[in-house]
């Protein structure tokens, strides 16, 4: 039955969700709900971008996601939702960033350049998150559109803090502050939603400038347009999705397949049991898995064969002889994404 757009309610979806995550870290299931989270939330990302939000659906982020609907709803509620995890990751991202360019210790001045030169090389390097975050979430529903006034009210905070330093600091106010975040974000939005290809982090100087005039004065308004660009931000890894043009590829798009509880488990057993000897067979797997048919362990086994992700270096099947099953160049990088997944929610938790 076709479930419409924001009918699973939230307390159905939470219980659920922490029925799910009862299980211990690092266990295939919670691995298979990070590994399906990242891969819907990358399919709207560019979806969204390639659309807008308006024209986009369900349908077709679940389509490029290769999800079904349902996987979909036990992750999100709707399209907003989705919309707005996409913006919530992106703020971890450059939190982490930001936390990485040690600018805790800095001026207000130092500390206003340090952070918007770590904001606008985020952006440019990851234009179709840039996109979403500043002209997609406009068309948003009231949770995205509120989640992204936190996000200026957070930037308008700080910008205040130069009221307490600044040689200007009289004439300023709290709207000042909200209107120089304005301005600067429409300065953005008018560059990413008419297509100039300029680097954004080029912006540095005339936004410093701006931000400058205001709490320091004409003159140093003036440095701040004349300063160097400072060297390039620390890229903090992010292995659960990836949009942009650094984006690693991702081994799961070569498998036509849908990522379930226990093919997860089957692949990471045959990992692990790979070193010892010819490879595991398949009631080794069976065992080591927790599967006690060996009707469905069989055909398991096969389907994995035939995807491609599992090769038999045993006997065959009419030969009397056990399977030895090991994986593929393609299925090691699965189980790889699996563990590095999994491996990140831990370092999260």
């Amino acid at each position: 039955m076709r479930v419409p757009e924001g009918v699973l309610p939230v307390e159905r979806r939470s219980q659920r969700a922490a029925k799910r995550l009862a299980v211990a870290d690092g266990a295939p299931r919670v691995k298979v709900e990070e590994i399906q989270r990242s891969r819907v939330l990358a399919a709207a990302a560019v979806v969204i971008d390639e659309l807008g939000y308006e024209q986009s659906s369900v349908a077709g982020i679940t389509a490029r996601a290769r999800v079904s609907r349902r996987t979909f709803y036990e992750l999100f509620g709707n399209r907003e939702e989705c919309l707005v995890a996409l913006l919530e990751d992106a703020v971890e991202r450059v939190e982490e960033e930001l936390a990485a360019a040690g600018l805790g210790g800095l001026v207000w001045r130092e500390r206003v350049r340090g952070g918007l030169w770590v904001i606008l090389s985020f952006l440019e390097r990851e234009p179709v998150l840039a996109r979403i975050c500043v002209v997609q979430a406009l068309h948003g529903g009231p949770r995205a559109l509120e989640r992204r006034e936190r996000i200026l009210e957070r930037l308008a905070a700080v910008l205040d803090e130069g009221r307490l330093e600044g040689t200007r600091a009289g004439e300023c106010t709290l709207v000042t502050a909200e209107g120089l975040v304005g301005g600067a974000l429409g300065v953005v939005y008018a560059r990413l939603r008419g297509g100039d290809r300029r680097p954004l982090t080029g912006l540095l100087d005339e936004l410093m400038g701006m931000i400058a005039l205001q709490y320091l004065g004409p003159r140093a308004a003036r440095r701040e347009q004349q300063r160097p660009m400072p060297a390039p931000p620390r890229e903090t890894p992010h292995p659960r999705w990836g949009v942009g043009a650094q984006a690693e590829r991702d081994p799961l798009e070569e498998v036509p397949m849908r990522l379930t509880y226990r093919t997860a488990r089957v692949l990471q057993c045959i990992a692990e049991l790979g070193g010892r000897g010819s490879g595991p067979s398949n009631r080794m797997v069976a065992e080591h898995a927790g599967i006690t048919d060996p009707g469905q362990i069989s055909k398991l086994l096969r389907r994995l064969e035939g995807l491609g992700l599992t090769v038999n270096t045993g006997g065959e099947r009419l030969s009397g002889e056990p399977k030895a099953w090991k994986l593929t160049s393609l299925g090691g990088e699965v189980a790889q994404r699996i563990s590095a997944i999994a491996s990140d929610r831990k370092e999260a938790s």
